[in-house]
């Protein structure tokens, strides 16, 4: 089985855009990029926050007042 040549991706993407509209297809793709975004910063966050957040003692309230 071939892959569908640049003339059969034009036509695809011709009919996605007819069926969906210009603006639901521009938010599904943010949607979809800040899904990936936010998938990322967990991957790097996932192992940095819990080094970084320690457990806050009663010491840290009486310091404030």
């Amino acid at each position: 089985m071939r892959l569908p040549g640049p003339t059969e991706l034009i036509i695809i993407l011709v009919i996605i855009l007819l069926l969906f509209g210009v603006g639901r297809i521009s938010k599904i793709a943010g949607e979809l990029g800040n899904g990936i975004r936010a998938f990322r910063q967990g991957l790097k966050g996932g192992s940095e926050t819990s080094e970084e957040e320690e457990p806050k003692t009663g010491n840290d309230q009486a310091e404030q007042k």
